[in-house]
């Protein structure tokens, strides 16, 4: 695991992209000894123009200025005890941003930076911070509604990486977090599930969301086609 960086440290990542009308995203690469294993970081705009950042990641100057035309970092989720690498650079450049973290990854984080609260309160009814039931209190998830639908935002409960080629891919797809379909990875259910019938629970309750339209992981592809059926799939993975 790369250690957490002490300060601003750009690796290797493409553009902002517009998910919603209130939401950006960016794919970013961790260099690993056999390759790079992608990561992404998602811009939640609330209703008064400050922003929720998810799983954090030090972009370069152009894009940062596209961020922070965007809003006002106001939040930082750390979603969970692995998706430290730049929260201590964030908290850096925006003393002022409160950083959020699942309540049983708290103290892994707070090795890299003080968690201001396990339980936030956004302002703002359409954006909802959900601590994953069935995973020890260690793994974050946000839902975000608007006019348009509904998104998940997931972090390492699952993987959905097609990209990935050579060695790095076989060991990806060892893992679980690569393959032909999104899945919950090996690696996932051994280290951070302990209620898997909580959890089947917790997939199944976010499959009942009507208005679900995508479903943003951390390490892969977003899921834009049949949310909802790829949720009780995974549960039913279980």
């Amino acid at each position: 695991m790369t250690k957490p960086y002490e300060h601003w440290h750009v690796l290797p990542h493409g553009e902002l992209s517009k998910v919603d009308d209130n939401m950006l995203t960016v794919e970013g690469q961790i260099r690993m000894p056999l390759g790079s294993f992608p990561r992404r970081m998602t811009v939640v705009r609330l209703e008064d123009s400050r922003l929720v950042v998810w799983s954090a990641i030090a972009l370069d100057d152009p894009e940062m200025a596209k961020l922070d035309a965007f809003g006002r970092p106001a939040f930082m989720i750390v979603p969970n005890g692995h998706h430290r690498l730049d929260a201590r650079a964030w908290k850096e450049r925006y003393p002022q941003i409160r950083v959020v973290a699942p309540p049983g990854a708290r103290a892994r984080i707070e090795e890299v930076v003080p968690v201001d609260t396990t339980a936030p309160d956004f302002g703002d009814p359409d954006v909802q911070f959900v601590t994953v039931r069935g995973t020890r209190d260690q793994e974050a998830a946000l839902v975000v509604s608007n006019a348009t639908g509904s998104t998940l935002i997931l972090n390492d409960l699952v993987g959905n990486i097609r990209s990935a080629a050579g060695i790095t891919n076989w060991l990806l797809r060892f893992a679980g977090f690569a393959g032909d379909e999104a899945q919950i990875p090996k690696v996932v259910k051994m280290s951070l599930v302990k209620d898997a019938e909580a959890l089947r629970g917790q997939l199944s309750e976010w499959a009942e969301i009507s208005s679900l339209k995508r479903i943003l992981v951390s390490h892969g592809a977003p899921i834009e086609a049949n949310a909802r059926e790829m949720l009780r799939e995974l549960a039913a993975s279980l």
